[in-house]
């Protein structure tokens, strides 16, 4: 798959899946609470998104995925299956939405705390968004994504943590993953240059102790193998002319 370059209709259609991906992590916050299941969270932003916003869950049906989010808490990296877990105080939870409107795809997911989390937690996640803002900050034409998987490679180790190798960002639009694949890791001067235009997600995983993962039986969620903390975010990025603009940006969020 080649990647594409869109057009100012098409980057259009995508800051409004944008948008609206970023409208329903500023919905669920304040439901997510102890005692809840990431069943009825699940179901919340479904509703949400089917009824309110007359849009799509990617997630939905997508290869076998049997729910319209994600939601990987504590030591899961990624693609947690909703259900019947009820989260608890301390809990750390990454909620990951894909909205389709009109076509096109507006990727983003945000750590949640439930209530008061550990100091290690809290750390983790905070340095987990850091790499995140490092990796946008450098989005510009003429630059390479090596350049972005090194910066966030080179903070998480800074703080001693470990960046998850085998799931990256990846290219977006009318397809929910399309090329390039953007790694989180990786050396300066390699990679795709960046043009004007591209929309691609940057969300990395990082994790508290070893970078190593598996899956589990259930074929979807992923795990850390040491059982440590892992905190992931995730935005939608288009590439500018001059710089980056970020089309699922929360209300509450200066980038």
């Amino acid at each position: 798959m080649a990647i594409t370059i869109k057009t100012e209709a098409e980057i259009q259609k995508m800051r409004v899946a944008g948008r609206l991906a970023a409208d329903v992590l500023e919905m669920i916050g304040p439901y997510v609470v102890p005692g809840v299941t990431t069943g009825e969270l699940d179901k919340r932003c479904h509703d949400f998104i089917v009824g309110t916003q007359n849009a799509i869950p990617a997630p939905l049906n997508y290869r076998g995925f049997p729910r319209s989010i994600c939601t990987s808490v504590n030591h899961q990296v990624c693609h947690g299956i909703p259900g019947d877990r009820q989260l608890k105080k301390g809990d750390i939870v990454n909620i990951d939405v894909t909205v389709i409107k009109d076509g096109y795809h507006g990727d983003t997911s945000q750590m949640f705390y439930v209530d008061e989390p550990s100091v290690a937690a809290r750390r983790l996640t905070e340095v987990t968004y850091e790499c995140l803002l490092r990796g946008i900050q450098l989005v510009r034409p003429g630059i390479q994504l090596g350049d972005i998987g090194h910066a966030i490679q080179s903070y998480a180790e800074s703080q001693h943590y470990s960046v998850v190798r085998e799931y990256c960002g990846h290219g977006i639009g009318k397809g929910f993953h399309e090329d390039p694949q953007v790694l989180h890791y990786g050396r300066p001067g390699t990679g795709v240059v960046l043009e004007p235009g591209m929309t691609f997600t940057i969300e990395p995983m990082i994790n508290q102790r070893g970078a190593g993962v598996k899956l589990l039986p259930d074929n979807w969620t992923v795990v850390t193998r040491d059982h440590g903390l892992s905190a992931q975010w995730e935005h939608t990025i288009l590439v500018t002319p001059t710089g980056y603009e970020v089309l699922t940006l929360r209300s509450n969020e200066r980038i």
